[in-house]
């Protein structure tokens, strides 16, 4: 059996070697590939076979991880290609996306299967859920079974997983952004310290959850995408919903990409407040 991981980004090189700890062997394509995911690649012990082409040509299942808006290019790229196995969309996407990049791959002669990854990239300590849904989703689970990306088989078709994931994230990347947008607007105002004390008296817990988002700002850029599927999500089903503001929000932190050093609180709080400003 053979698997390609198309992105070895943070998150698909973890996948990708909880597969090659069972010594399953996981194929990519370097071509056009930054230096950071060949380094992932080898590091997770990755067969490199340059192109796409020569990827799909030996890859009995392509799992694809990537940020929410390559995912449908990088569907329309295997299709193209005429790839006749087993294609994972494993994104943060929408349903309605995911129902799209299904019909797109067995129009094209290929089979389908959803998945949703909820958790942090997955570590030897560290557990992540990949929920799946489809016809070939069993097949898929058995790959992972007792590796520390564990697999959630839904009686459901397509779209129920990506679901899931829209659902679960819209509440914990959600509640980052709302909390991270409340403390610089109560900075502006003067009353942070009163509305942190308040929080203490009233609501325990809320306090530290406003300081996730400094927490995660090196990676918050990332998620920009996934709120803007979340919007359409909620806009397809006839909600309204408050994630393209969301987007914004993550948008604005784009300048502390992958930045080491934590910023302060502070410092998080003038950066929304601002970079929207002409």
């Amino acid at each position: 059996m053979t698997i390609a991981i198309l992105h070895p980004g943070e998150m698909g090189a973890a996948v990708g070697a909880c597969l090659t700890a069972r010594h399953t062997r996981v194929v990519w394509a370097s071509e056009g590939r930054s230096p950071e995911s060949r380094e992932r690649a080898e590091a997770s012990g990755f067969h490199d076979l340059k192109t796409l082409d020569q990827v799909l040509r030996e890859a009995d299942i392509v799992l694809s991880i990537c940020v929410p808006g390559g995912a449908l290019n990088l569907a329309q790229q295997v299709a193209a290609l005429n790839y006749t196995g087993l294609y994972v969309d494993a994104n943060a996407i929408s349903p309605a996306r995911t129902r799209q990049i299904g019909a797109l791959v067995e129009k094209s002669g290929g089979r389908f299967a959803d998945g949703g990854i909820i958790g942090l990239p997955p570590t030897p300590r560290r557990v992540a859920r990949l929920y799946l849904a489809g016809p070939d989703a069993p097949k898929i689970a058995t790959l992972f079974e007792g590796t520390q990306t564990e697999p959630m088989v839904m009686d459901a078709p397509p779209g129920a997983a990506s679901a899931l994931k829209v659902c679960f994230a819209a509440w914990s990347k959600g509640e980052t952004a709302l909390l991270g947008s409340i403390r610089s607007l109560a900075r502006f105002e003067g009353v942070d310290e009163a509305l942190v004390a308040e929080w203490r008296r009233s609501m325990p817990g809320v306090a530290e959850q406003s300081e996730h988002i400094v927490q995660r700002a090196w990676k918050a850029w990332r998620w920009a995408g996934e709120m803007e599927e979340i919007a359409a999500s909620f806009d397809t089903a006839g909600l309204p919903s408050g994630f393209h503001a969301n987007a914004e929000i993550y948008r604005r932190l784009a300048g502390l990409k992958n930045q080491k050093e934590k910023p302060r609180s502070e410092d998080i709080s003038t950066l929304l407040r601002t970079s929207g400003t002409k």
